[in-house]
Protein backbone atom coordinates (compact mmCIF):
# COMPACT_ATOMS: atom_id res chain seq x y z
CA UNK A 1 0.00 0.00 0.00
CA UNK A 2 2.80 2.02 0.94
CA UNK A 3 3.84 2.41 -3.25
CA UNK A 4 -0.01 4.01 -3.72
CA UNK A 5 2.16 7.38 -1.73
CA UNK A 6 3.67 10.11 -3.75
CA UNK A 7 7.17 11.10 -3.47
CA UNK A 8 5.67 14.58 -2.11
CA UNK A 9 3.62 13.04 0.82
CA UNK A 10 6.43 10.17 1.42
CA UNK A 11 8.73 13.35 1.97
CA UNK A 12 6.30 15.23 4.17
CA UNK A 13 5.96 12.35 6.57
CA UNK A 14 9.60 11.53 6.68
CA UNK A 15 10.51 15.33 7.24
CA UNK A 16 7.75 15.11 10.19
CA UNK A 17 9.50 12.34 11.58
CA UNK A 18 7.35 9.66 10.63
CA UNK A 19 7.68 6.35 8.77
CA UNK A 20 5.72 5.88 5.97
CA UNK A 21 5.40 2.19 5.98
CA UNK A 22 4.11 2.01 9.11
CA UNK A 23 1.56 5.42 8.74
CA UNK A 24 0.39 3.34 5.44
CA UNK A 25 -0.09 0.48 7.56
CA UNK A 26 -2.39 2.50 9.92
CA UNK A 27 -4.16 3.53 7.20
CA UNK A 28 -4.68 -0.02 5.56
CA UNK A 29 -5.79 -1.00 8.85
CA UNK A 30 -8.41 1.86 9.37
CA UNK A 31 -9.42 1.35 5.55
CA UNK A 32 -9.88 -2.19 6.40
CA UNK A 33 -12.64 -1.24 9.09
CA UNK A 34 -14.70 0.60 6.61
CA UNK A 35 -13.65 -1.58 3.39
CA UNK A 36 -13.14 -5.49 4.83
CA UNK A 37 -10.38 -7.04 3.12
CA UNK A 38 -9.04 -4.18 1.97
CA UNK A 39 -5.64 -4.99 1.65
CA UNK A 40 -5.89 -8.18 0.21
CA UNK A 41 -8.08 -7.18 -2.58
CA UNK A 42 -8.15 -3.54 -3.83
CA UNK A 43 -10.52 -1.50 -5.46
CA UNK A 44 -9.34 0.38 -8.58
CA UNK A 45 -9.71 4.27 -7.53
CA UNK A 46 -13.71 5.38 -8.05
CA UNK A 47 -14.72 1.63 -9.14
CA UNK A 48 -16.90 -0.71 -7.30
CA UNK A 49 -14.64 -3.48 -7.30
CA UNK A 50 -13.06 -6.40 -6.79
CA UNK A 51 -13.11 -6.50 -3.14
CA UNK A 52 -15.50 -4.73 -0.68
CA UNK A 53 -17.86 -1.68 -1.50
CA UNK A 54 -18.33 1.71 -0.55
CA UNK A 55 -22.38 1.12 -0.95
CA UNK A 56 -23.53 4.93 -0.73
CA UNK A 57 -21.02 5.92 -2.93
CA UNK A 58 -21.19 3.47 -5.21
CA UNK A 59 -24.85 4.05 -5.64
CA UNK A 60 -25.26 8.07 -5.79
CA UNK A 61 -22.06 9.16 -7.95
CA UNK A 62 -21.24 8.37 -11.04
CA UNK A 63 -17.59 6.52 -11.47
CA UNK A 64 -16.51 9.58 -13.75
CA UNK A 65 -17.21 12.13 -11.70
CA UNK A 66 -14.28 14.37 -10.82
CA UNK A 67 -14.06 16.97 -7.92
CA UNK A 68 -12.60 18.84 -5.24
CA UNK A 69 -13.05 19.54 -1.71
CA UNK A 70 -11.90 21.13 1.13
CA UNK A 71 -10.59 20.02 4.64
CA UNK A 72 -12.45 22.33 6.90
CA UNK A 73 -11.54 23.01 10.91
CA UNK A 74 -14.63 23.84 12.31
CA UNK A 75 -12.74 24.97 15.33
CA UNK A 76 -9.70 26.57 17.22
CA UNK A 77 -6.80 24.89 17.70
CA UNK A 78 -3.61 23.96 16.41
CA UNK A 79 -2.55 21.16 13.42
CA UNK A 80 -1.32 18.09 13.04
CA UNK A 81 -1.27 15.81 10.88
CA UNK A 82 -1.66 17.20 7.43
CA UNK A 83 0.76 14.35 5.81
CA UNK A 84 -1.30 11.81 7.41
CA UNK A 85 -4.82 12.72 5.96
CA UNK A 86 -2.80 12.81 2.47
CA UNK A 87 -1.61 9.62 2.65
CA UNK A 88 -5.21 8.20 3.22
CA UNK A 89 -6.75 9.79 0.60
CA UNK A 90 -3.78 8.47 -1.76
CA UNK A 91 -3.90 5.24 -0.33
CA UNK A 92 -7.75 4.93 -1.64
CA UNK A 93 -6.63 7.09 -5.00
CA UNK A 94 -3.05 6.75 -5.77
CA UNK A 95 -2.14 9.35 -8.10
CA UNK A 96 -5.35 9.97 -9.08
CA UNK A 97 -5.68 12.60 -6.21
CA UNK A 98 -4.10 15.37 -5.56
CA UNK A 99 -3.88 17.23 -2.37
CA UNK A 100 -2.93 20.98 -1.68
CA UNK A 101 -1.76 21.63 1.93
CA UNK A 102 -2.62 25.16 3.06
CA UNK A 103 -1.45 25.08 6.45
CA UNK A 104 1.04 23.18 8.09
CA UNK A 105 1.23 21.08 11.03
CA UNK A 106 1.92 23.35 13.90
CA UNK A 107 -0.28 25.73 12.88
CA UNK A 108 -2.61 28.16 14.91
CA UNK A 109 -6.39 27.65 12.92
CA UNK A 110 -9.35 29.49 12.61
CA UNK A 111 -12.71 28.29 12.44
CA UNK A 112 -13.43 28.30 9.03
CA UNK A 113 -9.51 27.80 7.89
CA UNK A 114 -9.24 25.18 5.31
CA UNK A 115 -6.01 23.48 5.94
CA UNK A 116 -5.77 21.69 3.01
CA UNK A 117 -7.88 20.87 -0.62
CA UNK A 118 -8.02 17.65 -2.31
CA UNK A 119 -8.74 16.86 -6.18
CA UNK A 120 -10.20 13.59 -8.00
CA UNK A 121 -12.79 11.20 -8.48
CA UNK A 122 -15.00 11.79 -5.93
CA UNK A 123 -16.41 8.10 -4.82
CA UNK A 124 -12.64 7.55 -3.88
CA UNK A 125 -12.82 11.05 -2.16
CA UNK A 126 -15.31 10.14 -0.31
CA UNK A 127 -14.23 6.11 0.52
CA UNK A 128 -10.94 8.01 1.93
CA UNK A 129 -12.62 11.07 3.78
CA UNK A 130 -13.50 9.16 7.57
CA UNK A 131 -10.59 7.84 7.49
CA UNK A 132 -8.85 10.72 6.87
CA UNK A 133 -10.82 13.15 9.37
CA UNK A 134 -10.65 10.33 12.15
CA UNK A 135 -6.56 10.64 11.71
CA UNK A 136 -6.76 14.34 11.29
CA UNK A 137 -8.97 15.37 13.79
CA UNK A 138 -7.51 13.10 16.96
CA UNK A 139 -4.20 13.95 15.69
CA UNK A 140 -4.66 17.73 15.37
CA UNK A 141 -6.67 17.38 18.84
CA UNK A 142 -4.14 16.36 20.70
CA UNK A 143 -2.00 19.18 19.33
CA UNK A 144 -4.32 21.14 20.63
CA UNK A 145 -4.46 19.89 23.88
CA UNK A 146 -0.64 19.96 24.42
CA UNK A 147 -1.17 23.45 22.95
CA UNK A 148 -3.03 24.56 25.64
CA UNK A 149 -0.63 23.57 28.21
CA UNK A 150 2.33 24.49 26.81
CA UNK A 151 1.15 28.03 26.65
CA UNK A 152 -0.03 27.53 30.43
CA UNK A 153 3.42 27.05 31.53
CA UNK A 154 5.48 29.69 29.66
CA UNK A 155 8.46 31.33 30.46
CA UNK A 156 9.02 28.84 33.54
CA UNK A 157 11.67 26.57 32.03
CA UNK A 158 9.63 23.77 32.40
CA UNK A 159 8.35 21.54 28.93
CA UNK A 160 4.99 19.44 28.59
CA UNK A 161 5.76 16.06 28.19
CA UNK A 162 3.71 12.89 26.82
CA UNK A 163 3.44 9.71 28.41
CA UNK A 164 3.17 5.84 27.21
CA UNK A 165 -0.80 6.18 27.65
CA UNK A 166 -1.44 5.97 24.27
CA UNK A 167 -3.53 4.02 21.64
CA UNK A 168 -2.41 0.62 20.59
CA UNK A 169 -1.05 1.16 17.31
CA UNK A 170 -0.92 5.08 17.41
CA UNK A 171 2.02 5.66 19.71
CA UNK A 172 4.36 7.52 16.42
CA UNK A 173 1.34 9.81 15.21
CA UNK A 174 0.02 10.80 18.70
CA UNK A 175 3.59 11.59 20.30
CA UNK A 176 3.74 13.11 16.70
CA UNK A 177 1.64 15.41 17.58
CA UNK A 178 2.24 16.39 21.10
CA UNK A 179 5.59 17.97 19.44
CA UNK A 180 3.29 19.86 16.85
CA UNK A 181 1.63 21.61 20.00
CA UNK A 182 4.98 22.06 21.70
CA UNK A 183 5.56 19.61 23.63
CA UNK A 184 8.44 17.14 24.14
CA UNK A 185 8.35 13.07 23.73
CA UNK A 186 9.38 10.97 26.90
CA UNK A 187 10.58 7.33 26.24
CA UNK A 188 8.91 5.64 23.10
CA UNK A 189 9.31 2.05 23.81
CA UNK A 190 9.83 0.16 27.40
CA UNK A 191 13.98 -0.20 25.73
CA UNK A 192 14.41 3.55 24.76
CA UNK A 193 14.93 4.11 28.60
CA UNK A 194 14.54 2.30 32.14
CA UNK A 195 11.80 4.35 34.11
CA UNK A 196 11.67 2.55 37.66
CA UNK A 197 8.08 3.01 38.98
CA UNK A 198 6.40 1.75 42.67
CA UNK A 199 5.93 -1.70 41.86
CA UNK A 200 9.74 -2.39 40.66
CA UNK A 201 10.59 -0.82 43.34
CA UNK A 202 8.40 -3.52 45.81
CA UNK A 203 10.15 -6.08 43.56
CA UNK A 204 13.63 -4.72 43.66
CA UNK A 205 13.17 -4.44 47.61
CA UNK A 206 13.87 -0.61 47.44
CA UNK A 207 14.65 2.58 44.72
CA UNK A 208 18.68 1.67 45.66
CA UNK A 209 18.36 -1.61 45.07
CA UNK A 210 16.05 -1.42 41.88
CA UNK A 211 18.31 1.93 40.55
CA UNK A 212 21.13 -0.89 40.94
CA UNK A 213 20.02 -3.27 39.35
CA UNK A 214 18.97 -1.52 36.04
CA UNK A 215 22.50 0.25 35.95
CA UNK A 216 23.78 -3.21 36.25
CA UNK A 217 22.42 -4.90 33.62
CA UNK A 218 22.17 -1.83 31.18
CA UNK A 219 24.88 0.44 31.83
CA UNK A 220 24.78 2.86 29.32
CA UNK A 221 20.42 3.37 29.44
CA UNK A 222 19.11 6.82 31.00
CA UNK A 223 17.22 5.37 34.24
CA UNK A 224 14.48 7.31 35.34
CA UNK A 225 12.91 6.72 39.09
CA UNK A 226 9.38 7.13 40.13
CA UNK A 227 9.13 8.47 43.89
CA UNK A 228 6.45 9.44 45.94
CA UNK A 229 8.26 11.40 49.05
CA UNK A 230 10.80 13.82 49.18
CA UNK A 231 12.70 10.93 51.60
CA UNK A 232 12.50 8.94 48.29
CA UNK A 233 14.03 11.69 46.21
CA UNK A 234 17.43 12.07 48.11
CA UNK A 235 17.86 7.93 48.15
CA UNK A 236 17.53 8.04 43.96
CA UNK A 237 19.64 10.99 43.89
CA UNK A 238 22.17 9.23 46.31
CA UNK A 239 21.99 6.39 43.60
CA UNK A 240 23.08 8.01 40.71
CA UNK A 241 19.02 9.03 38.82
CA UNK A 242 19.41 10.66 35.79
CA UNK A 243 15.92 11.85 36.05
CA UNK A 244 13.28 11.59 38.91
CA UNK A 245 9.50 11.52 38.55
CA UNK A 246 7.96 13.45 41.37
CA UNK A 247 4.75 11.26 41.60
CA UNK A 248 1.32 12.79 43.46
CA UNK A 249 3.57 15.26 45.11
CA UNK A 250 2.29 18.50 46.24
CA UNK A 251 3.51 21.85 46.13
CA UNK A 252 5.76 22.09 48.92
CA UNK A 253 7.18 18.42 48.23
CA UNK A 254 7.85 19.54 44.64
CA UNK A 255 10.02 22.66 46.07
CA UNK A 256 12.29 20.15 48.50
CA UNK A 257 12.69 17.99 45.78
CA UNK A 258 14.06 20.45 43.90
CA UNK A 259 16.32 21.72 46.32
CA UNK A 260 17.78 18.35 46.65
CA UNK A 261 18.10 17.68 42.88
CA UNK A 262 19.43 20.61 41.82
CA UNK A 263 22.46 20.61 42.95
CA UNK A 264 23.33 17.48 42.31
CA UNK A 265 22.09 17.96 38.58
CA UNK A 266 19.31 15.71 38.42
CA UNK A 267 16.30 16.27 36.33
CA UNK A 268 12.97 16.50 38.05
CA UNK A 269 9.51 15.44 36.19
CA UNK A 270 6.21 16.50 38.38
CA UNK A 271 3.21 13.55 37.89
CA UNK A 272 0.22 12.26 39.13
CA UNK A 273 -3.47 14.50 39.34
CA UNK A 274 -1.62 17.47 37.20
CA UNK A 275 -4.53 20.17 35.72
CA UNK A 276 -4.34 22.47 33.47
CA UNK A 277 -5.10 24.87 36.30
CA UNK A 278 -2.39 23.91 38.59
CA UNK A 279 0.11 23.97 35.67
CA UNK A 280 2.06 26.89 36.12
CA UNK A 281 2.38 26.52 39.95
CA UNK A 282 3.71 23.71 39.03
CA UNK A 283 6.07 24.89 36.93
CA UNK A 284 6.96 27.27 38.77
CA UNK A 285 8.65 25.18 41.81
CA UNK A 286 11.41 24.64 39.49
CA UNK A 287 10.32 21.39 37.74
CA UNK A 288 11.99 20.32 34.46
CA UNK A 289 8.81 18.71 33.22
CA UNK A 290 5.19 18.12 33.51
CA UNK A 291 4.38 14.48 32.69
CA UNK A 292 0.41 14.51 31.23
CA UNK A 293 -0.56 11.56 29.97
CA UNK A 294 -4.11 13.32 28.98
CA UNK A 295 -2.40 14.82 26.24
CA UNK A 296 -2.85 11.38 24.39
CA UNK A 297 -5.27 9.38 26.74
CA UNK A 298 -8.13 12.15 27.22
CA UNK A 299 -7.36 14.48 24.28
CA UNK A 300 -10.80 15.43 22.37
CA UNK A 301 -10.94 15.41 18.86
CA UNK A 302 -10.50 18.72 16.92
CA UNK A 303 -13.84 19.46 14.88
CA UNK A 304 -12.91 19.51 10.91
CA UNK A 305 -14.91 18.46 7.60
CA UNK A 306 -14.76 17.77 4.31
CA UNK A 307 -16.91 20.44 1.92
CA UNK A 308 -17.15 18.48 -1.62
CA UNK A 309 -17.63 21.15 -4.46
CA UNK A 310 -18.33 18.29 -7.39
CA UNK A 311 -17.24 19.42 -11.12
CA UNK A 312 -13.76 20.29 -12.72
CA UNK A 313 -10.80 19.40 -10.28
CA UNK A 314 -8.93 22.37 -9.76
CA UNK A 315 -4.67 22.30 -10.85
CA UNK A 316 -2.20 19.12 -9.34
CA UNK A 317 -1.29 19.88 -6.58
CA UNK A 318 1.30 18.08 -4.26
CA UNK A 319 1.30 17.26 -0.99
CA UNK A 320 5.16 18.58 -0.18
CA UNK A 321 4.59 21.59 -1.80
CA UNK A 322 5.33 24.98 -0.47
CA UNK A 323 1.70 26.35 0.89
CA UNK A 324 -0.82 27.64 -1.73
CA UNK A 325 1.77 26.13 -4.17
CA UNK A 326 0.32 24.22 -7.42
CA UNK A 327 2.66 21.64 -9.36
CA UNK A 328 1.41 20.86 -12.84
CA UNK A 329 1.57 17.11 -13.47
CA UNK A 330 1.42 15.63 -17.28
Amino acid sequence: MSDRLSPATRNALVIAGLDPESVAAVIVRALAEDLPGWGLAEPAPGSDGPGAVDATSAATVDAGLVGHGALVSRAEGTVAGLPVAAAAFEAVLGRAVTVTLLAADGDAVAPGTTVARVNGPVRGLLTAERTALNLLCHLCGIATATRAWVDAIAGSGAAIRDTRKTLPGLRALEKYAVRCGGGVNHRMSLADAALIKDNHVVAAGGVAAAFAAVRARFPRLPVEVECDTVDQVGEAVEAGADLILCDNMSLAELRASVAIARPAGVRLEASGGLTLRVAADVAATGVDYLAVGALTHSAPALDLGLDLEPGRPSASVSAGAPRGSTVEES
